[in-house]
């Protein structure tokens, strides 16, 4: 049975209450990170001007480098600049963007993927227009078999179909095979590692695993760089 697309209608702004040291492109837009988070945002769009990439991954070689802070503010500047855009939870072990969106998580992906709702039902707006969020839902046993799923690649299309941009924020490449099961039916990835703690060689393995499963690694996303203008969220961002 071929994806329902979703519906294209307005859904109602949930009140939030995004966290300020880490949704900078919604509480400080005209500052230095979100200026950052823009030429992220230009890069990205430029990066394959034939085939640009519609869902893409969004994931680190381990826990603690910014890659759910990195997906969400992207989601941001994307639906800023018209783009139709939805940030998915897929990190179904320890779950991020409620949080940083300031909303509730008591239903998300994970209710989908096993019949639960429908992907309209669980999709919220992300406070800003042309921007929604599906976060998790409740934690689920399974992980991987869920986003291995058959439901999960159906809710994926739908989402192509609706959408300009489908960011998936995934677990640490390190750690489980979600990230590796989510790449295979995404058209890209993005890695985001720490200047100041990531390891070069676990950047190197996490470049290689991505590659080795035919993953298109976009470019990677550094944060926490020294750099000159200080007194952001980001010290530092750099693509490529």
């Amino acid at each position: 049975m071929p994806p329902v697309p979703w519906k294209a209608r307005q859904r109602k702004q949930e009140e939030a209450e995004p966290r300020r040291e880490s949704l900078a492109t919604l509480l400080d837009p005209t500052g230095g990170a979100s200026e950052d988070y823009r030429t992220l945002r230009t890069s990205l769009l430029y990066s394959l001007v034939d085939e640009p990439p519609k869902a893409i991954v969004i994931t680190s070689p381990g826990p603690g480098e910014g890659k759910s802070t990195t997906c969400a503010n992207l989601g941001v500047v994307l639906a800023q600049a018209g783009k139709r855009t939805l940030v998915v939870d897929c990190d179904l072990r320890k779950p991020r963007m409620h949080q940083l969106f300031g909303l509730r998580n008591l239903q998300g992906l994970v209710n989908v993927l096993v019949g639960e709702r429908s992907s309209e039902e669980v999709a919220r707006g992300g406070a800003v227009r042309d921007l929604e969020v599906v976060t998790s839902g409740s934690l689920p046993p399974n992980p991987s078999e869920l986003l291995g799923s058959q439901r999960f690649s159906e809710f994926l299309e739908g989402a192509r179909q609706e959408f300009d941009y489908v960011l998936l924020d995934a677990p640490p490449v390190e750690l489980v095979s979600d990230p590796i099961i989510l790449c295979g039916q995404a058209d890209g990835a993005l890695l985001v590692f720490d200047a100041r703690n990531t390891r070069k060689g676990s950047l190197k393995q996490s470049v290689h695993n991505l590659q080795a499963v035919g993953t298109n690694v976009l470019g990677t996303v550094m944060n926490s760089a020294s750099s000159s203008k200080g007194g952001y969220y980001y010290d530092g961002y750099a693509y490529g």
